[in-house]
């Protein structure tokens, strides 16, 4: 018999935002123009499968989403304009004209996220970043208590000084989770992750900026109406959890050829347009 198959656990204690904050998501959600934001990572849920739970990490049952056989099933156009495509962005790995961009929203103290980051995250750089295909980029989503949130400052302090990835390896390594986010804990990771000056990381770690950049990450994550970590849009196709290589490898397939189809369109247009011109031209 199979194991019962689970989803990430989520944070023992509710998080109440302010009003100000479900102004702002609410702001977001309209914004995109998705007048069920709040669901959307939650429609794909009906359609489930589950990942098992990974080493070390309770779980409770409950669904999360499956790649549909339709290409284009399960895809909102609208959430595929929260890829932000910007070349200056250190949280963000791949050709910024990549045909597939995966956003990804993750908390560095959730184990499901870490198990995606050692499992899945390197095959999927290998096989379609590499080449051009996928572009991922990194949204802050802390959730689990005052660390999460230390650490995903952490992690943009770092980036700021071009080292994000390499602290997004430091902080998912096996057994990295279990010694903390505390202020020591994240000068090691930086020191890990070869941060070259670290009073300017502690700086930015601690300023206003970083605390505005990882706000934003989560007000974009709760204005989708995501709830636990890790979430996942590819194309604006969502993915709840740590799923399989095949349910990822599917969906970027399944954007990759509808990308290759639509840009084919444009020239298949233009090319109808120009023999049609031609077909009126009186000949010479």
């Amino acid at each position: 018999m199979p194991a019962t198959p689970s989803r990430p656990p989520r944070p023992s204690v509710t998080r109440r935002p302010s009003r100000t904050s479900r102004t702002s998501r609410q702001g977001i959600a309209i914004g995109a123009g998705i007048v069920v934001a709040a669901a959307v990572l939650g429609v794909v849920s009906y359609t489930a499968t589950k990942p098992a739970a990974p080493s070390g990490v309770s779980a409770s049952d409950g669904p999360v989403a499956e790649v549909s056989a339709e290409p284009e099933a399960g895809v909102y156009p609208e959430l595929a304009k929260l890829a932000r495509r910007d070349a200056a962005d250190p949280l963000a790995v791949g050709r910024v004209d990549a045909p597939v961009v995966m956003v990804e929203y993750a908390d560095f103290r959730c184990g499901f996220c870490g198990k995606f980051a050692r499992d899945s995250e390197p095959e999927l750089v290998k096989k379609y970043v590499d080449e051009g295909t996928l572009r991922i980029e990194w949204r802050n989503f802390p959730i689990f208590g005052e660390e999460s949130e230390a650490a995903a400052r952490a992690a943009w302090a770092a980036g700021q000084q071009g080292r994000f990835w390499e602290f997004h390896s430091a902080a998912y390594a096996d057994g990295s989770k279990e010694e903390g986010f505390g202020a020591d804990r994240l000068d090691a990771l930086a020191r890990e992750a070869g941060v070259k000056d670290l009073d300017r990381f502690r700086r930015d770690l601690g300023g206003d900026d970083a605390s505005a950049a990882v706000r934003k990450d989560q007000e974009e994550a709760y204005g989708l109406g995501a709830t636990s970590t890790p979430s996942f849009l590819v194309n604006g196709r969502p993915i709840a959890g740590a799923q399989s290589m095949e349910t990822f490898t599917k969906a970027i397939e399944s954007a990759k050829g509808v990308a290759k189809r639509e840009a084919k369109e444009p020239k298949a247009i233009e090319s109808a347009k120009h023999d049609a011109k031609q077909g009126t031209e009186d000949p010479k």
